[in-house]
């Protein structure tokens, strides 16, 4: 599959409507892309979203009511839809890759620099594809075979002790009192252990459901720590957090969730 190949699907979510109508004719000029829709604030964007599945998200960080981080925490799906943000502010851009957005549009952009954000996300869906196909294709070969790095469903509810990560060629076991913190890695979560970082097949939801709540708290869509590493918490601008961990790592606290975690440090 290339490039050409990738029919885009889109949404507009932004509240200027100068910003839409740019956006708009750039998208119509462009072949391979389908026009959604448009919406002009993030409750209208929740609400389409419940009724279209697009490709990309055009989305806008400063809305009134709901912002587009915000929408994107309300959104809650392990596998969003892409998403390049369009603002005038540069101020956001950390945050904006901790959500792995494709890219960053500083208003005003010209065409050429939307070219480039429109090829990045076609490149990202190329390849998103190519390793849903991939591992369609190995499934239906060996259906029941267990791929590199998945972790094992042993059919038991609640939270686990240890992880049972199966790789080609062996086992791997890991205590979940060894991590200290987990990261989504796109089609991966990145566990962050005392013995040093393992790259596991799994999505940040069901790793959360299979870890202690007593022990662990989700604080953004991306980042799981554990509670027992946390040296500080320190708030920023628009609500926003951030984590200092006893290793001197620093992990985002998402505006959704900084007050959860408040109540559980006390």
């Amino acid at each position: 599959m290339t490039q050409a190949d990738a029919t885009l699907s889109v949404l507009i979510v932004d509240d200027e409507p100068m910003a839409r109508a740019s956006l708009r004719s750039l998208l119509e000029a462009e072949p391979g892309v389908h026009l959604l829709g448009e919406c002009t604030n993030g409750t209208e964007a929740l609400a389409s979203l419940r009724n279209e599945r697009p490709d990309l998200i055009f989305l806008d960080v400063e809305m009134p009511g709901m912002n587009g981080f915000e929408v994107l925490e309300a959104l809650d799906e392990e596998n969003p839809p892409l998403i390049v943000f369009t603002t005038a502010y540069d101020r956001y851009a950390i945050e904006a890759f901790g959500v792995h957005a494709v890219d960053y549009l500083l208003k005003p952009f010209d065409d050429e620099r939307f070219a480039q954000a429109l090829e990045r996300a076609r490149d990202h869906l190329v390849r998103e594809r190519v390793v849903d196909a991939s591992r369609t294709l190995a499934q239906l070969v060996q259906p029941q075979a267990s791929q590199p790095g998945d972790l094992q469903d042993d059919g038991k509810a609640g939270p686990v002790e240890r992880l049972t990560i199966h790789r080609e060629g062996g086992v791997e076991m890991v205590e979940t009192s060894s991590i200290r913190w987990v990261e989504s890695a796109d089609q991966y979560v990145r566990l962050h252990t005392s013995r040093g970082e393992i790259l596991m097949r799994e999505s940040m939801g069901a790793l959360e459901r299979s870890l202690d709540p007593a022990c662990f708290q989700r604080v953004h869509r991306s980042a799981i720590v554990a509670l027992d590493q946390i040296r500080q918490l320190v708030t920023q601008s628009g609500g926003l957090g951030k984590l200092q961990l006893l290793d001197e790592t620093w992990v985002p606290v998402s505006r959704a969730r900084i007050a959860a975690l408040r109540r559980r440090l006390g």
